[in-house]
């Protein structure tokens, strides 16, 4: 059996998320005792064990809730026979957020978005890039990239959204960008952007609202026009303010 910190270890590295949960004190008679650990991930399974029963399932029902908000918390359980548990003690656990590599989708290979995929993997994103055009990455350097050529909508069932996945839409078609905001909102996701001057924005909102494709409140989780807002004009330009978007954003959920 795996040791428990290769496995942390191997979160971290991952795109995957998940809670360490640690016994740090025990009272009475208790199923496990303090530094007892146990990894729970985002889809409620296991690894490791903190008593099984009522108490493991309370356990990984908060553990889910921790990974969703990132929120390390100590919570006590009472082991009482009221509780399906009749060691008649009780835990303290300190569950905590492993978070792995943040992962990046960027929908569109063009100056900026492989601009933005260079530097975004220079501060530790995972970087994947969607475009269906066949000669796009000609001449560049994709290791260490994941590449999907493929149209938009195809590439979508290759795609795994989760709560630590990022999306920056700049694609060469307006009518791109609305389709993937349109599917990608719908989505978990930590950050989704698309690039686009205000009238463009604009003229997303009236088709989603009309259309009724998105609501209000789903727009408004919208980084759009995607960037911090400072003057820039070259791919390069661009692609910093997208990029310190994604690390201020980064920098408040880790």
């Amino acid at each position: 059996m795996d040791s428990i910190y290769k496995k942390i270890s191997e979160i971290e590295k991952s795109n995957d998320s998940a809670a360490l949960c640690t016994i740090i004190s025990t009272t009475g008679s208790t199923p496990r005792k303090t530094g007892t650990k146990m990894i729970v991930y985002e889809d409620g399974s296991i690894y490791g064990t903190v008593g099984g029963g009522s108490l493991e399932k309370k356990v990984v029902n908060n553990a889910i809730e921790i990974i969703k908000n990132k929120t390390p918390q100590v919570l006590k359980y009472i082991l009482s026979q009221k509780e399906g548990m009749g060691c008649g003690g009780s835990n303290e656990i300190f569950i905590e957020p492993i978070t792995g590599t943040s992962k990046l989708i960027i929908f569109g290979a063009g100056h900026i978005g492989k601009t933005l995929a260079k530097f975004a993997k220079q501060v530790n994103f995972s970087v994947t890039l969607v475009d269906d055009r066949k000669e796009i990455f000609d001449g560049f350097d994709t290791t260490g990239f994941q590449i999907i050529q493929k149209n938009y909508n195809e590439a979508f069932e290759e795609l795994n959204f989760d709560s630590n996945t990022y999306i920056a839409s700049i694609t060469r078609e307006h009518s791109f960008d609305r389709d993937i905001i349109a599917y990608c909102a719908k989505q978990a996701y930590a950050f989704l952007g698309m690039i686009g001057s205000k009238a463009k924005i604009a003229t997303a909102k009236k088709i989603f609202l009309s259309e009724k494709i998105l609501t209000e409140q789903q727009m408004s989780n919208i980084n759009w026009p995607m960037g911090i807002d400072i003057k820039c004009n070259t791919p390069e330009e661009i692609a910093v303010s997208i990029l310190a978007k994604l690390i201020d954003t980064r920098s408040k959920l880790n």
